[in-house]
């Protein structure tokens, strides 16, 4: 089966296309267009137009790069959410538009089951991992249990993208600001002290976020509050994963989201996972950010285990949580 998602929570519109091989998933094309606001974070309205301008010669770029007709795809999938409102309703427009041009069937697919789905989908020894999810809106610490992708911990605050992009934006950095916080925080030396907080198995970044913005306001070296900030950040969230392997009895952990792409992130997490004798996996950077192969590959597991919609049944939901989606392709 060939199936081609869509994927328009926030801030990229990214289009794919799959081939289920062997119960692995085989990317055929993975193509995508980021919005870059010119001041400030993400506006949703102007994403949304930026999406709108973009996605149909992107859809006709990833088919053809593919190699396929239109006529061979077998299933439309699109994120359904969680997400910025207009975004989600235009990548939900083309969805129902092409499924409908083409008569073929749609399929709506949470954007954060998607991110741990595509990690089982490359590698065939990841079975049943611990994902840690960080990116721009999200950061939680996932595990399959009865029937659902539960959330054993999370932000209680804003998401640890948003952290860093937020701190970026308020020091003359370019959206988006992680990648250049990373390699900043290579050449610091010095760690400043920073609030580490971690509420039973949730975790706040807001508190960070506010002092390391008063170290640069105090002229402190960029380079040293930049590391300060990945050190804490990831030790926080690092230390939350291995708490749900240990609750779990799970041995295998599985990064996603765009923060996933940190080198720094994975070592550490790779340490954690290497010292409890547990396997890691990562995928590559291209499927970490938010990308339509992820959401076609969901969009196959739904469809191949039963799940079936219509037209009405596509609405697109912002506060589409992980843990709300019935698993059923799971044992």
């Amino acid at each position: 089966m060939i199936c081609i998602g869509i994927e328009g929570t926030a801030h990229s519109i990214g289009i794919g296309v799959i081939r289920n091989k062997s119960g692995l998933c085989n990317v055929l094309s993975n193509k995508i267009k980021t919005y870059k606001p010119e001041t400030g974070g993400i506006h949703p309205r102007e994403a949304a137009n930026h999406h709108a301008k973009y996605i149909a010669d992107l859809i006709k770029e990833s088919v053809e790069n593919a190699k396929i007709d239109f006529s061979d795809i077998d299933l439309v999938s699109f994120s359904q959410g969680p997400g910025l409102g207009p975004c989600l309703r235009n990548a939900a427009t083309a969805a129902r538009a092409l499924s409908l041009t083409l008569n073929k069937p749609i399929i709506g697919v949470n954007h954060c089951v998607a991110h741990l789905e595509i990690g089982r989908g490359v590698f065939r020894d990841c079975k049943d991992p611990v994902l840690l999810y960080t990116s721009g809106a999200n950061t939680q610490v996932i595990a399959f249990a009865e029937g659902k992708y539960r959330v054993f911990g999370e932000t209680l605050d804003i998401g640890i993208g948003n952290c860093l992009d937020k701190f970026g934006r308020n020091v003359g950095l370019d959206f988006p600001s992680g990648p250049k916080i990373e390699n900043l925080a290579k050449k610091g030396r010095k760690y400043l002290d920073l609030p580490y907080t971690i509420k039973g198995m949730d975790i706040a970044f807001s508190g960070l976020l506010s002092t390391s913005e008063q170290y640069y306001n105090k002229k402190l070296s960029l380079e040293d509050i930049c590391f300060s900030m990945q050190e804490t950040c990831f030790a926080a969230i690092t230390e939350v994963t291995e708490r749900a392997m240990a609750h779990t009895e799970k041995d295998e952990v599985l990064l996603g989201g765009g923060v996933a792409s940190n080198k720094r992130l994975c070592d550490m997490v790779r340490t954690m996972a290497e010292d409890r004798g547990a396997s890691f996996f990562a995928p590559s950077i291209d499927l970490c950010i938010d990308n339509g192969a992820m959401i076609a590959w969901l969009g196959f597991l739904m469809y191949d285990s039963g799940v079936r919609m219509d037209i009405k049944d596509t609405v697109i939901d912002q506060r589409f949580r992980t843990d709300m989606v019935d698993v059923i392709w799971r044992d």
